[in-house]
């Protein structure tokens, strides 16, 4: 059952449901828009990335949410956080896809901000990574403007073992 878990003031996050896999796995099949990632994901892979975040509701009470514009009703991208292991440290990890269409309009830069609030204020973390590719220029710009600073800098067993960039924010 999808439901609402914050907005910002374009967007409205969700949990996904079942029945929103068609729109997910546009956006993550894309290869432009996954250009960053080992590869586009197939529609198996889209399928585990919803059943992976519905379970993290279950478990952790948070996970990946469907970023959906407020004026069109659409999911145009995926953003939260997520427990993950970076560079062999547990660590709240945040992270956002957004579709192609809507890049170069400051939506990664609202949802990562509104994102960062909600694991600080409702989730009481106190320490908020995000990690991307070395030449991921976008996503270092985004996650710059909400304030984390680059921490190190460590091969991606995950992503073909490329060069990436370690950001985190503490919560004072």
């Amino acid at each position: 059952m999808k439901q609402n878990v914050l907005e910002s003031k374009r967007l409205l996050f969700r949990t996904y449901d079942t029945d929103d896999l068609s729109a997910l796995h546009a956006i993550l099949s894309d290869p432009v828009t996954m250009q960053y990632w080992p590869a586009p994901f197939t529609q198996e892979g889209s399928q585990q990335w919803l059943n992976n975040n519905v379970k993290r509701y279950e478990t952790h009470g948070f996970g990946r949410w469907a970023m959906v514009s407020k004026s069109s009703g659409q999911i145009i991208g995926d953003c939260g956080i997520v427990l993950a292991e970076l560079d062999g440290q547990q660590e709240y990890d945040l992270g956002f896809i957004v579709a192609k269409e809507f890049w170069g309009k400051g939506i990664a830069t609202e949802a990562a901000e509104a994102c960062k609030q909600f694991g600080f204020q409702m989730l009481g973390l106190k320490r908020l990574c995000a990690n991307m590719p070395f030449d991921h220029h976008a996503s270092r710009s985004v996650i710059e403007k909400i304030g984390m600073t680059k921490e190190k800098e460590f091969s991606n067993a995950r992503n073909r073992n490329i060069l990436t960039y370690l950001y985190a924010i503490e919560n004072d």
